[in-house]
């Protein structure tokens, strides 16, 4: 069988193929980014060098082009999706590392940034949100967002700090802002999770037949800052009341970790939401006894302005 230099120099004698090689070889030659490269290894670089990897030359050349016109992270046409070419010398020869480009690194971090908040039910537009696009135009907005601003400057982990109870009308924001602390949270690595808390009792409940209530709710007490969205918007009953939202409360009251609500009730509104169950029942001690742990764990903003869905 021939050899592979063999057969590479019968085919170079080829006068078509010679000029496509030469062709090719000038091309690579011409890039600034490779003159640049041999210039500053020039002490090391040989012609034999060169030749022999011509091939890795042209590589960096087409992939460092793909670069330079850069779609964004998902339109990337590299051979590794998101990694960006570098020449480099290694045992007498010219090889190429791929390195994360800026978008990929971009890219990652958002994906780090993400995997801290967990949220149960909750949409997308609230776990993207920002304090930048949170508007201070109405009342009680700028007292919320100072106190969230401060919140997660000053706090870490383990240490204790009261959440805010945010209650207003429909669309005020109140949700928004809870995602924009959970995201600025997230970046200085503190992990959140974020509740849509009628979703998550109706889920409670189900969970009575396949084994899982404990778990969710030991994932719920415990996690490191809480946030409770749309509390008093389900239906009430003793048992999501005292059972679910009690021994959360309790927990998170006697371990003074941070628990974040929002609802269209005040806390007046709320304690009386908390009073009345599905049956009608009126059961005022242990509705206030829930009261006091909420009212521990927050301060109370009220959010005014327009519904914002609308516009």
């Amino acid at each position: 069988m021939e050899s592979i230099n063999k057969t590479m120099q019968r085919l170079y004698q080829a006068p078509e193929f010679r000029k496509r090689y030469e062709d090719l070889k000038q091309e690579v030659l011409e890039n600034p980014d490779i003159q640049a490269f041999l210039e500053e290894n020039k002490h090391a670089v040989t012609d034999r060098m060169i030749e022999t990897n011509l091939m890795k030359l042209y590589e960096y050349k087409s992939q460092t082009i793909n670069c330079n016109g850069c779609p964004g992270l998902s339109g990337c046409m590299n051979i590794m999706k998101g990694y960006e070419p570098s020449l480099v010398i290694e045992s007498n020869r010219i090889d190429i590392h791929y390195r994360p480009c800026p978008e990929k690194i971009l890219d990652d971090e958002r994906r780090k940034t993400r995997k801290l908040i967990e949220s149960f039910y909750m949409p997308k537009d609230i776990l993207n949100a920002s304090f930048a696009d949170f508007s201070l135009d109405s009342e009680g907005r700028l007292d919320a967002f100072e106190y969230a601003e401060r919140f997660t400057a000053e706090y870490t982990q383990g240490s204790s700090m009261k959440g805010l109870y945010l209650h207003g009308e429909f669309g005020v924001g109140k949700s928004y802002l809870l995602g924009a602390i959970a995201n600025q949270l997230a970046e200085k690595g503190i992990s959140s999770l974020i509740v849509y808390v009628p979703e998550f009792l109706r889920e409670m409940k189900q969970s009575l037949g396949d084994q899982t209530l404990n778990e969710k709710l030991e994932t719920v007490k415990k996690a490191h800052v809480l946030m409770l969205d749309d509390i008093g918007a389900e239906a009430m009953s003793s048992w999501t009341r005292d059972e679910i939202l009690g021994s959360i409360m309790q927990y998170r009251m006697h371990d003074q970790l941070p628990t974040f609500f929002t609802s269209n009730f005040d806390y007046s509104g709320l304690e009386h939401h908390l009073t009345y169950t599905q049956r009608g029942e009126e059961e005022k001690m242990k509705a206030r006894r829930l009261m006091e742990r909420i009212k521990f764990l927050s301060l109370p903003v009220k959010l005014g302005g327009p519904n914002r869905r609308h516009f």
